[in-house]
């Protein structure tokens, strides 16, 4: 039975398994989800914070008229807190430091003259002053105890900041699903090796492992021959030590397609086979009890990568406890027809519009071998399968891949 793509999307994502937690370095921690609240120790920031270089002063001495205040200190960042023994005097503060006790204003030196004379420093304030002025006020950013980032948040260069201002030195974050991504077919030669006419070179495998490193994924990838003993031998280890089974090819009609019985000899259940779509029509989707999940993706370069983006990435996502990522929509930008009743994936090059709209160009496409196509695409425009012409000027879902 050949599903509806809104279907088989329910169908994958109902399948998604939770992956565990693991504890690890807050500075190995960017691109991981995290897993537990993080609380702030103590107020951001936890002092009153000078927050420019100047003097602080006493404001009921500038108040009651005296605008010329002699030097006591300096007050450095990183320095104790010092006081201010006369309050007809300054200390000098440098920004970052804790403000001296019996000062509560600090005058930046933009509004200071200054005079020496023998050694001894005056400043005389010229301008207007508030009073607290330039002071960044304990806890007026975060309280204590507050929690700053959530169980699912992804960890990037703001939150690294976060973890360790709070002296977060570990954190509990979704262990990587264990992916493993399976070449198959005996016409299939190394990268580096000169093939024969009759021979290819790997590629769509090295299309989805630049794809899971995106999303910061560990990948292992093999060769399947066309040869079911051998392709037995090779995934049956794979399943005690794997989350996500990931291949290209193998997974249609021919005579030498033996990917789905052998899936189906190891105990893999089908979920589904066929899903109502072009590119990436004869997907096949399953899951084996106690072990990886499998996206059996199309063998044409096109197909596998269209059903990467729309199936296998939210899986990822939602395993790692992120939101899974969603179509963003666009404005055709020219009219298309297609004419079987599939939903139709197409490659699209996005411009935007002085109105701040995304507008999705066609792209000169050959099918859905044609891997070329896609270095002048961004993402894929999914036009709905109940009308055969598409007009330009019509909003559709967009899933992006750039």
């Amino acid at each position: 039975m050949m599903l509806s793509v809104a279907a088989a999307f329910t169908a994958v994502m109902q399948t998604v398994r939770d992956t565990d937690v693991e504890t690890i370095s807050f500075e190995m921690a960017t691109g991981r989800v995290l897993r537990e609240p993080v609380a702030a120790d103590r107020p951001f920031p936890p002092f009153n914070r000078i927050a420019m270089d100047g003097i602080a002063v006493n404001y009921d001495s500038f108040a009651r008229g005296q605008h010329i205040f002699g030097v006591e200190d300096i007050q450095a960042a990183g320095t104790p807190q010092l006081q201010l023994s006369n309050t007809a005097n300054c200390i000098e503060v440098m920004t970052g430091a804790i403000l001296p006790e019996m000062t509560d204003t600090v005058i930046p030196y933009e509004q200071l003259t200054i005079a020496e004379h023998d050694g001894f420093r005056r400043f005389t304030i010229v301008g207007t002053v508030k009073k607290g002025q330039h002071i960044h006020t304990e806890g007026s950013d975060v309280a204590a105890g507050a929690v700053l980032l959530q169980p699912g948040t992804l960890l990037g260069p703001a939150e690294a900041g976060v973890l360790a201002s709070v002296g977060k030195t570990t954190v509990q974050v979704s262990r990587l699903p264990r992916v493993v991504v399976m070449a198959t077919g005996n016409e299939l030669v190394p990268v580096g090796a000169m093939p024969e006419p009759h021979q290819i070179r790997m590629s769509n495998v090295y299309s989805l492992v630049a794809a899971l490193q995106q999303l910061g994924l560990p990948v292992r990838y093999i060769h399947l021959p066309d040869d079911k003993e051998a392709m037995e031998e090779q995934l049956r280890p794979l399943l005690y030590e794997t989350d996500v089974w990931i291949s290209s090819g193998a997974v249609s009609a021919g005579k030498y397609d033996y990917l789905p019985a052998v899936l189906q000899q190891l105990g893999m259940q089908t979920i589904f086979h066929k899903v109502q779509q072009r590119p990436g029509k004869p997907f096949l989707f399953g899951a084996f009890e106690n072990g990886p999940v499998v996206f059996a993706l199309p063998g044409n370069p096109v197909s596998g990568f269209m059903c990467f983006y729309r199936y296998v990435q939210p899986w990822l996502q939602a395993a790692m406890g992120l939101t899974a990522s969603a179509p963003a929509y666009a404005v055709l930008g020219a009219a298309v027809s297609f004419e079987p009743a599939l939903e139709y994936y197409l490659p699209v090059k996005l411009t935007a519009s002085p109105d701040g709209s995304l507008v999705a160009l066609p792209q000169p496409y050959h099918g859905s071998g044609d891997l070329a196509s896609l270095l002048q695409a961004d993402g894929f425009l999914a036009l709905p399968a109940d009308t055969a012409q598409f007009q330009e000027g019509n909003v559709y879902p967009l899933w992006r891949f750039r």
